[in-house]
């Protein structure tokens, strides 16, 4: 009997120590030191989502929306005028006058392996400026900002439209010409420029040209955004300042204060939606992250995209919203929806969610005692059993 007694408690003894004994991976804790932590436990204040909450959030949504924009140089697209800068080519023409004029006829490089006519240039998109060196037919306004022309010398060709530009050579010219017709244009706009970067299908740099451009023209002549793109925060930093715009409410609700003119230097990134992420956790039936739809996600849309609310675990009076974490982690927002109240359906559908929110799904008493069973239970039967071999 007393074998009996000591086979069994060996066998009592290896079960309980079978973390450290049975096959698979796992963590020896021996080397870890952990310090008991002697703070209180931090207190967090919760409200309750009902409809003066709801009422809150949309109000103040509808006044960030209005947010400062960048200032402009010309208060409206029909104002726009563009005015000549240094590596501008242009292209001159003095009519009766071939000596003066631009050759027609002959080709100039592009600074590629390629060469194109004059004619071929003046059909260029004004968006795509011509790479590389100078055009040895072409006027390029030098560093100083001024141009060569015969019989007229060296003038200042920067800070002037071409019609500017154009009275001044006829000007020079009238003394040698007898009322000289002349005509300025701009071959390769070459001195002014944006950038374009991140989610769009072809980042780069576009050229200023006397077609203005907007916010959504760039993304548009970027080749359009990728399946990734965030468009309700695209980036423009201006004079070293970064602006938000939010180019879907252009697109969607027609807001044209969100589709800014835009000017030589800024700089536009398209980012991506890792940011625009949800986090749905606790007793659902599919935990998962999702994105914002176009700017707007809901607690439905939520719930609903990670299957529902499991019906036997979760706790319908426990649906929290845990809110501002990553910029501020001691102090986050917490809120709480009752969803066995008659009006939960419609504030779910109501309350919107912010960018790296966590929906967290309460567990139901019940099942919280039940799955403490679960584990006790093996251990209980065991030593029963044992209890009964020593017997």
């Amino acid at each position: 009997m007393n074998k009996l007694k000591l086979t069994a408690a060996v066998a009592l003894s290896a079960f309980v120590s079978a973390c450290a004994t049975a096959p698979g991976n796992y963590l020896d804790t021996s080397s870890l030191k952990e310090e008991p932590s002697n703070q209180p436990q931090q207190q967090y204040k919760v409200h309750l989502i009902d409809a003066q909450l709801v009422m809150q959030q949309a109000q103040a949504a509808a006044a960030a929306a209005k947010q400062d924009l960048p200032p402009s140089k010309f208060s409206s697209p029909s104002n726009y005028v563009y005015h000549l800068a240094p590596q501008d080519i242009l292209g001159v023409t003095v009519y009766d006058h071939p000596e003066l004029s631009t050759p027609q006829g002959s080709t100039f490089s592009t600074g590629g392996n390629t060469t194109q006519t004059v004619g071929q240039a003046l059909t260029q998109p004004y968006t795509s400026a011509l790479p590389g060196q100078a055009d040895p037919y072409g006027q390029t306004v030098a560093s100083d900002g001024t141009i060569y022309f015969p019989f007229v010398g060296r003038i200042m060709a920067a800070g002037k439209t071409p019609g500017q530009l154009r009275d001044r050579l006829a000007s020079g010219l009238g003394p040698y010409v007898k009322n000289p017709q002349v005509d300025v244009r701009v071959l390769a706009y070459r001195s002014q420029k944006i950038q374009v970067t991140g989610d769009v299908k072809t980042p780069g740099p576009l050229a200023m040209s006397d077609v203005p451009l907007t916010l959504v023209d760039a993304i548009t002549r970027s080749g359009g955004t990728t399946d990734n793109a965030d468009i309700n925060r695209v980036r423009l930093t201006r004079n070293g300042k970064l602006y938000v715009l939010d180019a879907n409410r252009m697109l969607d609700s027609g807001d044209a204060t969100q589709n800014v003119m835009l000017q030589d230097g800024d700089i536009i990134n398209v980012p991506d939606r890792s940011d625009s992420r949800v986090f749905v956790m606790g007793e659902v039936k599919t935990p998962m992250q999702t994105a914002l739809i176009r700017g707007n996600l809901t607690i439905a849309d939520a719930l609903t995209q990670a299957g529902g609310i499991l019906d036997t675990d979760a706790n319908p009076r426990q649906i929290f919203v845990m809110r501002g974490m990553k910029d501020n982690p001691t102090q986050p927002d917490i809120y709480r929806l009752d969803m066995t109240k008659p009006d939960a359906i419609m504030l779910s559908s109501q309350f919107q969610l912010k960018p790296l929110d966590v929906v967290y799904v309460g567990t139901a008493a019940s099942t919280t005692f039940n799955r403490v069973l679960q584990q006790v239970l093996p251990t209980v039967q065991t030593v029963f059993y044992l209890k009964q071999i020593t017997r």
